[in-house]
Formats: C-alpha cells, structure tokens, sequence
C-alpha cells in the first residue's frame, strides 16, 4: 500500500495543468486514423511540455513521463551513464529501470569506462546493481537494432563514448534526466533538466513518491535500490551538507526503505594503495595561487581515473584553499588513447565550476565542451590525439608529461592570477 502522506503529491499530479487540458481539446479534432506516436496526441502534448517548459511543475513532469513510458510499452531500451559513474548516476538509472518494468519495458543500464572508485566498486558488488560495461570494441558486436530507444541518465550524451555508436545505429534518444546545466539542443521526446537540484538521484525519488513505482520494504530490490539512491543523494550533496529542502525531502522519504547497514558497508570501504599513492603525488606537486590548489600527478591507468577526484577531495580541506584542480594523463591500454582527465572541487559559492572549467579549456572542433560541472564540483577531459601512446621511452614520457602540465597550468592560471606568468616564474 502507497503511504498517505503522498497523497497530496498525486493531486498535484492531477490538478491545474492548463496545458494538458489544452492538449486535450487539440486532440478532440485530430482524424481517428492519427497513430499513437502523433505529436498531436495528449502524450507527446505533455512530453513537448516538459521539453519547452523547465518550470513546470514536479506533478506535471511525473506525469509527462507516465504518458511517455505508457507509449512505450513492451519495448526494449537502453540507459546510458557516464563513462566512468558515480553513485548518483548509477541509482538513478537502476531506479528508472524498475519503474519501466512496471509498462513492460526491459531497459539494459551500460557505461563505457569503468568503476574504478572503491565505493562505486563496492555498491555495485554489495547491492547487485544491474550495470553493464559497453567498451567502444564490444558495441561493434551487440546487436543494437533489438532497442527502440536509449535514456540518459545523469547526463546528456556528451559524457559517454558509446553515443556516436548508438546514434549511428539510429536508436532515438527518449528520455534525459539530469540536474547539471544544458549542454546542447537536445533531442528527446521527455525531457527533466533541473541544475537548481543537487542530485538526479532526487528527481528519480520524486518519481517514487509521485507513485510510478509503489515501493515496498519487504522487495529487496526495492531496499537495495533505496539504499544507493540515498548513497547518490548523499554524494552528490557532500553528505548532506550541501543539500536543500528537496533533497532533504527526499532522503526523509528513502529512509522508510533503505538499508543503513548496507550503506554503512558501502561508505566504509577502504582506498586502495594506489589510490593513496595519487592522493601523495598531489600534496608533492601542488601549487597554490590565490587559494586555487592546482597539482598534476603525470600518469595514471584507467583503471586508476578516480583517484583524481578523490585527492582534489582531499586538497580542498587544506587550510587556505577554496578550490583544487587536479589532473593528470590517464592511459586507456584497451583502446590505445590518452587523455588528460581533471577534477575541481571547491568550496568558494560564487565559483561556478561548469562556466571555469568550459571558460578555462574551451570546446573542440563540433561545439562540445573539454569541460563542465555542478554546484562545488566539476571535471574535465582533453583527447591528447596524435601524441598518445608510446610512453615506453621514459625519456619521451617525461617530456610529454611536461608539456601538457604547463598547458593546463597556463590556462588555469590565466584565470586565476592573470598577472602571472608561469613560463618566466619556473
């Protein structure tokens, strides 16, 4: 049984939605022969409406989205995270996944990189979370005409290597939910864009509390899906810290379902050596300027890529300091690239990390950004091309590393001491 204290939550779903009721008076004249993927039908009406309409209300969405999945009964789709996924990514697209099976649709969740955080590791073990790794080399063996359509999740495309794929395959976007900025003209058919709000991990639990998935407390999958939600909502809002009245409203709803041990066990995981090993090559190597700490830690493998969030993690708490960048070139063995991937974490509220960091590095040759972020947090990765690879003269690597360490230095420094000249100061 639904609690009653969401009752309030469905009237809003059902009451005053002058759109929809416009909606409905269009399609009183529409020929009876209209198919039922018709802009002109009362569904696609409520989904245009949450596409033009980002002040709609939460009722409003939900119900936008309950038409859109009623369309899409029975088919097959795909949810596509960020390459490398953090826990507020990978609960929202699980928690989107059960709701869909309640309209008969099978929704694979896949990601192109890999979990390398030792708390992502660990929740994906602890609580069986339905991820699946796609590399670039194995999607050229799946199947993908058996999709009728991909949901991104925690993203809008511009942070996975499988979209080119997927788009070339023709497969049509859906659905996007995500709460960082707009990164382009998206074309969806639903579309929950919401930068105001700290987590997709609260948009999705809104969704539970509006009643498109009853949750149940005796369903292990439900407490387990709860318990990284809650893990997602607590991430993406430093503990909490960082939260407001939505998200705290949506933490006091999971906490009727989620595990605290299995949280607990999740959160208690310890870093890796080679994650401490990063974390001492970023003290060594950083630099403070205007209490901007910047460090780059040379060269990591891919498997090791998330060990450069946690140690900006880390330099942000040294006294004196709002915010940290730190970098260094990650080495993908598998596909034979390089990049240089960064992280800024800062504690400085006029700082907006996603106008820095795409101000700081710009965009490539088809509009696309190096750079973006969220409230306090941000990364950003630049292909290194023609110059990647061959690192196994030690004498190359290091000169390679020092070039592309004083480019990052000199952009950055640009705006954070314009009076600096970092060339003439070394």
């Amino acid at each position: 049984m639904q609690s009653r204290s969401l009752q309030p939550l469905d009237r809003l779903t059902l009451a005053a939605e002058p759109q929809l009721m416009e909606a409905k008076a269009d399609i009183a004249s529409v020929e009876p022969t209209a198919t039922k993927r018709s802009i002109t039908s009362l569904s696609e009406a409520a989904s245009e409406q949450a596409k033009r309409s980002p002040n709609l209300s939460c009722g409003q969405k939900v119900e936008a989205l309950r038409q859109s999945l009623e369309r899409h009964r029975e088919e097959r789709q795909l949810i596509v995270v960020q390459d490398f996924p953090d826990p507020d990514g990978l609960s929202s697209a699980w928690t989107y996944k059960l709701i869909a099976q309640q309209y008969d649709i099978h929704c694979d969740i896949i990601y192109a990189g890999t979990l390398s955080h030792q708390e992502n590791i660990a929740l994906v073990k602890l609580t069986n979370l339905p991820a699946e790794r796609w590399t670039v080399q194995t999607i050229k063996n799946k199947d993908l005409s058996a999709y009728q359509g991909l949901i991104l999740i925690d993203n809008q495309g511009t942070t996975s290597q499988l979209m080119p794929f997927l788009q070339q395959a023709g497969i049509p976007t859906t659905v996007v939910i995500d709460h960082h900025k707009l990164q382009g003209n998206l074309q969806a058919e639903f579309v929950d864009i919401r930068p105001s709000v700290r987590a997709t991990a609260t948009i999705l639990t809104q969704y539970l509390q509006a009643g498109l998935l009853n949750m149940d407390s005796s369903i292990s999958e439900h407490v387990k899906c709860a318990t990284s939600l809650m893990h997602g909502l607590r991430s993406d809002t430093n503990a909490l810290r960082q939260a407001q009245e939505e998200d705290f409203l949506a933490a006091a709803y999971l906490s009727r379902f989620y595990d605290a041990q299995l949280l607990n066990a999740v959160l208690q995981t310890n870093r890796s050596k080679r994650v401490m090993d990063v974390i001492e090559r970023s003290l060594k190597n950083r630099s403070v300027q205007n209490n901007f700490s910047i460090a780059g830690v040379g060269y990591l493998r891919y498997d090791n890529r998330d060990a450069i969030p946690q140690a900006a993690d880390f330099l942000v708490t040294e006294e004196n300091v709002h915010t940290a960048l730190v970098y260094g070139i990650v080495h993908n063995e598998e596909e034979g690239i390089e990049m240089v991937i960064g992280s800024l974490r800062t504690t400085k509220l006029t700082l907006d990390p996603d106008e820095f960091l795409k101000e700081a590095f710009g965009q490539d040759n088809q509009g696309r950004f190096f750079g973006g972020g969220r409230m306090m947090a941000g990364g950003f990765e630049i292909p290194i091309g023609f110059l990647g690879g061959s690192n196994e003269n030690s004498e190359y690597a290091k000169l390679k590393w020092e070039v592309f360490d004083t480019q990052i230095k000199q952009k950055l420094l640009k705006l954070i001491n314009p009076t600096h000249d970092l060339i003439d100061s070394e």
